[in-house]
């Protein structure tokens, strides 16, 4: 655990001193909350607390394996405590390893789907009768579904995974056979597995002239021989799979293509890494999502809720809730205001027609909630805000001199998703999209482009978030528009990218029919990597609504379209928000930045007063009494409120509040006007106080 006590950090730091051979006495000149450093590797935020000696400042770092850690700085240079002879020094294995997702590591795809396959195999193995569905790999692991007789439970992975690990000690080799349509029936048939048969029909549906390719274990005459439909890839033999860095995680249920009126399976979920070390900070990484996870927080501390009497994937937004969101989208429109965007607003609802020229209706329909009659007319809900903009547009005649027109709206979207893919913010039936749609010339696409990567930049660094993976999706073989204008949109891309100096990869093929796009995900406090931004051109629409302008040679033209959403929906970036902050927003968009605990009734007055004064300066701060002093402060650490003013009778003799701050532990006494002061200085630079 980390330090907890100031009297356990002053004995080992005695400790230290005196292993450097001095008898002089330590002061503790600071008590603060930290984000640990790579030092000795640290490896979770832990209580810091510092020692000064004549021409030294220990710090204490934390316990590790056991034991405080501690470093001295003299002199410019730093060093660490030698571990005791008792102990055991750090090792290459207690560097955290970077966890890499399976589009990250061709190496790791391949592990985690043969570890899918050599799953099932193992099922069955285990359970005769158990039909296997579809088995792919995920960011971390994989999942298989099965339609088996007798429910599992997570006790029953023991036996599942003891049996993988004996599949993967007789290192099967895993091989690829390519079959006709009709031998692959014929084998599905006579091992009577009739989901493998429904997945064969539909990729002949989807592709007739597909190559079809089953992947097995173990050759042809083993008794332990195991294939099933996949295209790959997979490892060469099952012995390439590492059993100590592979586990099983838990169990639950899936309906056969996501679909409610089809038979409920089971599905198994699993990870696989290349070393224990990985799996070790894997397993770190998911207690620690778990702990952050956005539901339970939300409900603790009273943000949000979804009322299943008003429908599943319906966000209700409560007060401490809504306020953060209030501070999150005044920061987006003010900074959109300042960097040339207009915002616009428009209607919930349209004509069916508008569907049906846009393509959504065609392309989307399914995630399109149904139709509403009005007045004998077909009206629907928005999945997206594109038409609105558009029709906006169309409203006159535009010249070249207008452009570029920037159009941004926080503008809230419905979308049927089906009961079992909802979860909890991330996804929902009901959401604001950060949209913008940039209408431009061809000349300026690339600016245009390099302008949206710095206002990306710009919105998501204030939350923290700089660490960013970024691809550029290219011409797919099924698409609309020219070869030229294809190309000229790649390059504005690509082009824009390297003008920022960001490294990106190419995803070939992956663009949309209507254009290319970016796609820029981030990364959180424990590592996670979260679908963000997208920066998209459009062919499409421009022409389907046949949207123009007039040129300098007063001709018609074809306007670029840009399609930009930052936050992605506003509703998942808060999720991301409080798994990514623990709950602990900073002060800036704490929907309570300070709490004025009371010692006694007799200084209500004062702390009222101070509760005014600062409220008044539009500070967020309440006031709270009537309990020991303690639980007050613990109270206001459960809520995660960033400051704690306390207000006793001295307080109340000098005018000054004693300051306690979740970063930086107690700051003394301040005065009402110097604090408020610092507060509102620390809002303004969006900085931890």
């Amino acid at each position: 655990k980390p330090v907890r006590n100031m009297a356990t950090a002053g004995r080992v730091l005695r400790h230290v001193a005196g292993m450097r051979g001095t008898g002089a006495a330590l002061r503790p000149c600071r008590w603060r909350t930290a984000a640990p450093r790579s030092l000795l590797d640290v490896r979770r935020p832990s209580l810091h607390l510092s020692y000064r000696l004549a021409h030294t400042t220990c710090i204490c770092r934390g316990v590790q394996r056991g034991r405080l850690v501690a470093a001295a700085r003299n002199n410019g240079r730093t060093f660490a405590t030698a571990p005791s002879t008792k102990e055991k020094a750090p090792t290459s294995e207690d560097a955290m390893p970077e966890l890499r997702t399976s589009d990250e590591s061709a190496s790791l795809l391949r592990i985690r789907h043969s570890s899918a396959h050599i799953m099932a195999m193992a099922v069955q193995k285990l359970y005769p009768g158990a039909q296997v569905t579809v088995g792919p790999w995920t960011d971390y692991g994989f999942f298989y579904d099965f339609d088996l007789k007798e429910p599992l439970t997570d006790g029953d992975l023991k036996a599942i995974r003891k049996e993988m690990i004996r599949i993967v000690k007789r290192n099967l080799p895993i091989w690829r056979e390519e079959v006709s349509k009709e031998v692959a029936t014929e084998r599905i048939k006579e091992i009577n597995e009739p989901y493998k048969l429904d997945i064969l029909d539909s990729i002949v549906e989807r592709e007739p002239e597909a190559t079809i390719t089953i992947y097995h274990m173990g050759d042809l005459d083993d008794k332990d021989h195991w294939w099933d439909l996949c295209a790959g890839p997979h490892v060469e033999s099952t012995g390439k799979i590492n059993p100590k860095a592979m586990a099983l995680e838990s169990v639950s249920g899936a309906y056969w293509r996501g679909d409610e009126s089809k038979q409920m399976l089971q599905r198994i979920y699993g990870t696989a890494w290349e070393s224990v070390p990985e799996l070790k900070a894997y397993e770190r990484m998911k207690r620690e999502a778990k702990k952050r996870d956005h539901r339970k927080l939300g409900q603790n501390m009273d943000l949000f809720s979804i009322q299943d009497s008003a429908g599943g994937g319906l966000v209700f937004w409560h007060p401490k809730g809504a306020m953060v969101r209030h501070l999150i989208e005044d920061f987006w429109r003010n900074i959109h205001l300042a960097q040339g965007y207009d915002l616009v607003y428009s209607p919930h609802i349209a004509k069916i027609d508008l569907w049906k020229t846009s393509g959504h209706l065609d392309f989307y329909g399914e995630n399109m909630f149904q139709s509403i009659g009005v007045d004998e007319e077909h009206y629907q809900l928005r999945p997206m805000n594109c038409p609105f903009h558009i029709t906006m547009y169309k409203d006159k005649l535009h010249s070249y001199r207008e452009f570029p027109i920037r159009w941004a709206e926080l503008g809230t979207v419905y979308r049927y998703e089906r009961s079992g893919a909802l979860h909890g913010l991330f996804r929902v039936r009901g959401f604001t999209q950060d949209d913008a749609h940039i209408f431009c010339l061809p000349s300026q696409l690339t600016s245009e482009i390099k302008k949206v990567l710095d206002l990306v930049e710009d919105l998501l660094s204030a939350f923290g978030f700089v660490d960013y993976e970024i691809n550029l999706s290219t011409r797919p073989e099924q698409s609309v528009g020219s070869d030229q204008v294809w190309e000229q949109a790649e390059d504005a891309l690509e082009g824009a990218l390297r003008l920022k100096g960001w490294e990106f990869s190419i995803d070939a093929g992956g663009g949309a029919f209507y254009g290319p796009k970016i796609d820029l995900k981030i990364k959180d406090a424990i590592g996670r990597r979260w679908q963000c931004s997208t920066i998209q051109v459009d062919f499409n629409l421009a022409e389907r609504f046949n949207l123009e302008y007039v040129d300098e040679a007063n001709t018609r033209q074809r306007p670029i379209l840009i399609h930009r959403a930052i936050f992605g929906s506003v509703e998942r970036f808060f999720g991301i928000l409080i798994e990514n902050y623990a709950g602990n927003f900073p002060l800036w968009m704490a929907p309570v930045q300070a709490r004025v605990v009371v010692v006694t009734d007799t200084v209500l007055d004062y702390a009222s007063e101070c509760v005014e004064s600062m409220k008044r300066k539009g500070l967020r701060v309440d006031m709270a009494g009537g309990e020991s002093l303690g639980k007050l402060i613990r109270n206001a650490e459960l809520e995660k409120i960033p400051l704690v003013l306390v207000v006793g009778n001295s307080e109340v003799e000098t005018n000054t509040l004693a300051v306690r701050s979740r970063h930086q532990g107690d700051l003394g006494s301040m005065s009402v006007e110097d604090l408020s002061q610092t507060m509102l200085s620390a809002v303004s630079e969006k900085i931890k106080f």
